[in-house]
């Protein structure tokens, strides 16, 4: 049944960058301070302050591009990307969509292969939400703001990687260089690089992409090869039965 199917994975990588202050705050960015001792009236949304963007944020996203052989854009927007989320206390995240800092690089997932290349199609900066903390408290959900603002690289490949195993020798290479470069820690279990896969199939020799599903905030290089495996299964189970993908 497998092999009548195509698999098409797109990633999403979160990288949290090493800066020492938050992107649009003067606010610590170091791992570990007690709930809500790290987020000053700018990462809480404050009426009236305005957000200054952090240099060194910049100069970390230049660095990467270059190193992925990428196009530095002359001139990068940043957005609002509305969406209500407890842990998100403006409404808002501030984020890149149509003129990002970095677009159209590529990285080998084989060193000297060059077909191996994975194309990139664009790295943003964006600023992190908070984090809801569920299950200590019986009754309610806990939120920790002193993520909010946290610096972000966020990194999207095309929908070109064709099994798991690319899609791990692709994580484990951007790991190796985001550390490589000190932009990165790469502590996945802190969640300073957290990965989305995007995830569809269809049939051998076709070109046209079907409905993909994106699933969130993987930490760990065997959860994202496991994600990916179940939901080819479970998508092409759907696909032979006569269902569809929503």
């Amino acid at each position: 049944m497998k092999e009548n199917w195509d698999l098409v994975i797109g990633l999403e990588i979160h990288v949290q960058l090493t800066t020492a202050s938050k992107i649009f705050s003067a606010t610590s960015n170091s791992f570990g301070a007690n709930p809500n001792c790290q987020a000053n009236i700018v990462d809480l949304g404050f009426p009236g302050t305005l957000p200054v963007i952090n240099e060194e944020a910049i100069k970390k996203a230049i660095t990467f591009g270059i190193a992925v052989n990428a196009n530095i854009a002359n001139e990068s927007i940043f957005a609002r990307k509305n969406y209500f989320y407890p842990d998100l206390p403006k409404g808002y995240q501030i984020s890149q969509y149509e003129a990002p800092i970095v677009a159209n690089g590529k990285l080998r997932i084989h060193p000297t292969e060059e077909d191996s290349a994975i194309i990139i199609e664009r790295a943003h900066l964006e600023e992190d939400a908070g984090k809801s903390i569920h299950f200590t408290h019986q009754n309610y959900t806990g939120i920790d703001l002193n993520r909010a603002g946290t610096p972000l690289l966020e990194i999207v490949t095309a929908p070109s990687i064709k099994s798991s195993k690319d899609a791990i020798r692709f994580l484990k290479r951007l790991r190796e260089l985001v550390t490589h470069l000190e932009i990165c820690d790469g502590n996945m279990e802190e969640g300073s690089l957290r990965c989305d896969a995007n995830i569809s199939v269809r049939k051998k020799g076709t070109k046209i992409f079907n409905s993909r599903v994106e699933i969130k905030n993987l930490n760990s290089f065997s959860n994202v090869q496991k994600a990916i495996e179940i939901e080819r299964n479970r998508q092409i189970l759907a696909y032979e039965n006569g269902k569809s993908i929503d």
